[in-house]
């Protein structure tokens, strides 16, 4: 990355922290994109250019990730089947606790998840990102060798439970407990879902 360009990404790193930093604070709805601009020191044509929405200012962080299963698929060791590579991710994730897991308990990672969940218009923007995610890890299956259906389908399963298990591990630590003492319930869930992931409900049919 050359020197334009890492000014570039530090100044849209600037203005999303600004934003996200107002909006914890006062209310995503009650903060106006003059102000956003005025607190970075931006002009408005300049921080649309970075961010073609209001809401493109918090979920930046999450499209940030959204190619990242099928970048895990495509990375696996030769051998490994495609769920099983992205169940040993989850759980390595769940360890390093990282926020995009839920099982974080800094307060503003938990207060900024809050925020995306409960934020009607944040949520649903959050389809957008989720849909683009799917999109890769379709193309990454199909490279692997499952039909076009069969990539499609548990795509669309796959990326729905890592969004379920996150709100699932946010919704517990909400409620008072720490990661640490979830740990081993979040570890024994994305086990479950990846185990029905894998064997469909033939049990349960």
């Amino acid at each position: 990355m050359g020197l334009r360009e890492r000014k570039k990404e530090r100044t849209r790193e600037s203005v999303s922290a600004t934003a996200i930093r107002l909006f914890l604070d006062k209310g995503f709805d009650q903060v106006s994109i003059t102000e956003i601009a005025q607190a970075a020191e931006v002009s408005r044509r300049t921080l649309f250019a970075y961010f073609p929405s209001k809401e493109d200012l918090v979920l930046h962080r999450f499209a940030d990730h959204e190619g990242e299963a099928a970048r895990i698929v495509r990375a696996r060791p030769a051998g490994q089947p495609p769920l099983e590579a992205l169940r040993a991710a989850l759980l390595d994730a769940l360890a390093r606790r990282d926020p995009n897991t839920g099982l974080c308990d800094d307060p503003e990672v938990m207060a900024f998840l809050r925020m995306v969940f409960e934020t009607e218009s944040l949520a649903a923007r959050l389809t957008r990102y989720t849909a683009r995610g799917t999109d890769a890890l379709t193309e990454a299956l199909r490279e692997a060798g499952l039909d076009p259906l069969d990539a499609r389908l548990v795509a669309a399963q796959v990326i729905v439970v890592q969004r379920e298990l996150a709100v699932m591990n946010q919704e517990f630590l909400a409620d008072g407990a720490t990661a640490e003492e979830h740990h081993p319930k979040a570890v024994r869930a994305a086990e479950r879902a990846f185990d029905l992931l894998r064997d469909g409900l033939r049990r349960h049919g």
